[in-house]
């Protein structure tokens, strides 16, 4: 194969522990808590996840500066439970098998241009200009699940902004667990090794301001912290 302009290089994260995870690709669950999608004046339907994309290169590993993003005057958190996928998974997974493909967990956030989501709902359209951008998703080394002692269940999820607490709920408060939402991305996409998946945020969600320093967890698993730059 011979390249007729320059590869960049692939986004990773770090692994806790040494190296480096690549990304596949990275996919997202709306309305994965009830108490978001009621404030965002959204109802939800068990039967069917909501989900959407942002490309691999958003990611901003380990946190650290973020900067104000492009077009957009309502920068809005998401802290999120984050899933790694360690192998493909070959077809439709039932959700008996699907825990099996998981390498490890960290906690991100799904930062998002709220004022271009609100008008591309408005008319109708897609958002993804709202959600894919440019470092829209900083993340925690990834723990892989050894070291995690396991599979995430209860534990509490949070965030805060300039040392005030902003988002915080159980993760067992999930309408759809991590098996069901593999499973159901398995009937969309061929899910591989380095695929991400953002698990959906709680109530709270709100603007972030230039200088605004954020701190968020998943207790006893992984925090990540950082501030909005100009």
């Amino acid at each position: 194969m011979t390249l007729v302009i320059p590869a960049l290089p692939p986004a990773t994260v770090p692994v806790v522990g040494g190296g480096d995870f690549p990304v596949h690709r990275i996919y997202c669950v709306g309305r994965n808590f009830a108490d978001h999608a009621k404030e965002m004046g959204a109802s939800i339907d068990r039967g069917q996840p909501v989900f959407f994309m942002k490309p691999a290169d958003a990611v901003v590993p380990g946190g650290g500066d973020v900067p104000y993003p492009s077009a957009t005057a309502d920068l809005h958190h998401e802290v999120e439970l984050v899933v790694a996928l360690g192998r493909d998974a070959g077809g439709v997974v039932a959700e008996a098998d699907a825990l099996a493909l998981v390498y490890g967990y960290s906690v991100g956030l799904d930062l998002t241009r709220r004022d271009l989501q609100a008008a591309a709902k408005a008319k109708q359209l897609p958002w993804d200009t709202a959600k894919g951008f440019d470092h829209s998703a900083p993340l925690a080394p990834i723990v892989p699940l050894a070291a995690a002692g396991g599979h995430p269940a209860s534990q509490r999820l949070w965030l805060e902004v300039n040392g005030q607490p902003r988002q915080q709920a159980s993760l067992d408060t999930m309408v759809w667990g991590v098996a069901e939402i593999l499973h159901e991305l398995s009937k969309l996409y061929a899910l591989r090794a380095g695929d991400l998946v953002f698990m959906g945020t709680p109530a709270g969600v709100a603007a972030l301001q230039r200088g605004d320093a954020w701190r968020c967890g998943v207790d006893g698993l992984a925090t990540l912290e950082g501030r909005i730059t100009g």
